[in-house]
C-alpha cells in the first residue's frame, strides 16, 4: 500500500501528515508513505515551526526535504490524500486517470462534515499556535485513516475506495 499526502509546498501540512502516519504505522511493513507539494521547491526543508510542533508528537522531521509533485510517481500510489479541496481539484484535473484514489485528508478520514469542511488550513507564515491547531487536525485525520485502513485490511477490500470500511 502506497499513500501520498499532497499540499502546496510540502514543508508543513503534507510533511506533517507524512511523518506522523509513518511513525504511527512503522511496524506495518506493507505501507509506504510519501508526500509532495504541487508547487514545492524540491529539497527545501520543513519549516522550523512544523519541525518543532511535530516534536510534541514525538515525530522527527529534521531530515524532511520537500518534493515537487512532478518528481513523484503519483500513478503508482494506492491512495492520494490532499490538504484541501483545491489541491484535490488540481490533481484530478492533471491526473484524471487517478481520480478514484484522490481525496482530501478530511474526506477520506470521514471528518469533512458531509463535504462542508474539506480543508486543512495552511499554517505557513503563522505562529506556533496555528501550527499546533493544524497538527491536531492532521493527527485526528491520521488516526481515522489508520482506523479505516485497518478495517479495510481485515475485510480484504480495496483500500482506496471511499467508504470501503
Amino acid at each position: 500500500m502506497k499513500i501520498m499526502f499532497v499540499c502546496t509546498g510540502n514543508t508543513c501540512r503534507s510533511a506533517m501528515a507524512h511523518h506522523m502516519l509513518e511513525k504511527m504505522i512503522k511496524e506495518k511493513d506493507n505501507v509506504e508513505v510519501y508526500s509532495c507539494g504541487i508547487y514545492a521547491d524540491s529539497g527545501e526543508p520543513a519549516t522550523y515551526s512544523a519541525i518543532d510542533v511535530m516534536k510534541e508528537y514525538g515525530v522527527d522531521m529534521n531530515n524532511h526535504r520537500a518534493t515537487n509533485i512532478k518528481e513523484t510517481k503519483i500513478e503508482q500510489m494506492d491512495l492520494i490524500l490532499c490538504a484541501t479541496k483545491n489541491h484535490k481539484a488540481q490533481l484530478i484535473s492533471k491526473y484524471s486517470d487517478e481520480k478514484e484514489k484522490i481525496f482530501t485528508m478530511k474526506e477520506y478520514a470521514g471528518l469533512d462534515n458531509n463535504g462542508q469542511d474539506m480543508d486543512i488550513s495552511d499554517p505557513w507564515g503563522y505562529n506556533m499556535n496555528t501550527y499546533r491547531m493544524c497538527a491536531a487536525e492532521i493527527s485526528l485525520c491520521v488516526d481515522k485513516i489508520i482506523e479505516k485502513l485497518t478495517i479495510n485490511n481485515k475485510n480484504h477490500k480495496l483500500l482506496s475506495k471511499k467508504g470501503g470500511g
